[in-house]
């Protein structure tokens, strides 16, 4: 089974999404599954996590129903206050009831604070979702969140974590450290996982390819191994850069040279684990 772990609809017309630009019509727009769905077939993708993009309640419960109309959607990654703990836990307690209802993600890169998720209250309803047995997408951005997950990780030791687009890393600049330092502590944790993806949107957008990406992808392999890592397109986002099939197309040459049964955990075993699909 080939499953993409991480993408995302919106729908503008009934939410208003604050990362999205208006400036840039061709993703501020109404993105739905009747579009993704002619892709998936194309690259032969049998299953989607849809994930977050914005937060609050009402986008889980649009995604939870898109969910139930569309079989491919295997599961949804939404929001709650985790911040507000007690509140966190009713909303938990509602969501939970829909078994396509997998984790929580919180956008911690439009928070003002870098060390957001380490707050004493956030840690709380982390707690609290570790309780649900759900798991926490984090979307790091480097050098600001990775450096903290390593905390998280050790605080709650029963929350399964992963790191969304491997921390955006410094994949413009060339840059490996301390980067790669800070994601081999982090997955120094076993409760940590992460996320072969948005990875075009870190690079330059205009030459990006392959082999700009395979070095960070490497890393990734050498410290979490295939049994901790995951395919996402980050469709529709990655058409900022590029489009859904040639995103799909130049990760499958950066991994090149792996052994099927490590193609097959980061196309599908890992996530369908990791989110028990």
């Amino acid at each position: 089974m080939k499953i993409d772990a991480h993408q995302h609809f919106w729908n503008v017309d009934n939410l208003e999404y604050p990362v999205l630009n208006k400036n840039r019509p061709h993703i501020y727009r109404n993105i739905e599954p009747p579009e993704l769905a002619p892709l998936l077939q194309k690259m032969g993708m049998n299953k989607t996590v849809v994930v977050q993009a914005m937060d609050v309640c009402e986008e889980t419960e649009y995604m939870l129903e898109l969910a139930g109309k569309y079989e491919w959607i295997a599961g949804v990654v939404g929001w709650v206050p985790l911040h507000k703990p007690d509140e966190a836990n009713i909303h938990l307690r509602k969501f939970s009831e829909n078994p396509k209802f997998k984790g929580v993600r919180h956008l911690i890169m439009t928070e003002s604070d870098p060390e957001w998720m380490i707050q004493g209250n956030v840690m709380e309803g982390l707690r609290v979702l570790g309780s649900y047995q759900l798991s926490f997408d984090i979307p790091a951005v480097f050098p600001n969140h990775l450096v903290h997950i390593p905390v998280v990780a050790k605080n709650v030791p029963h929350l399964r974590i992963v790191i969304d687009h491997l921390a955006k890393p410094p994949i413009r600049e060339k840059q490996m450290e301390p980067w790669a330092s800070q994601l081999k502590e982090a997955a120094s944790h076993p409760n940590v996982y992460a996320k072969i993806s948005g990875l075009n949107t870190a690079a330059d957008w205009d030459t990006w390819a392959a082999e700009d990406i395979k070095p960070y992808i490497d890393v990734a392999f050498d410290v979490f191994g295939s049994e901790r890592l995951m395919y996402g397109s980050d469709w529709p986002i990655c058409n900022l850069s590029d489009d859904y099939e040639r995103v799909w197309v130049e990760t499958n040459k950066a991994l090149q040279g792996r052994s099927q049964e490590e193609r097959d955990y980061v196309f599908g075993r890992t996530a369908q684990q990791f989110y028990g699909l």
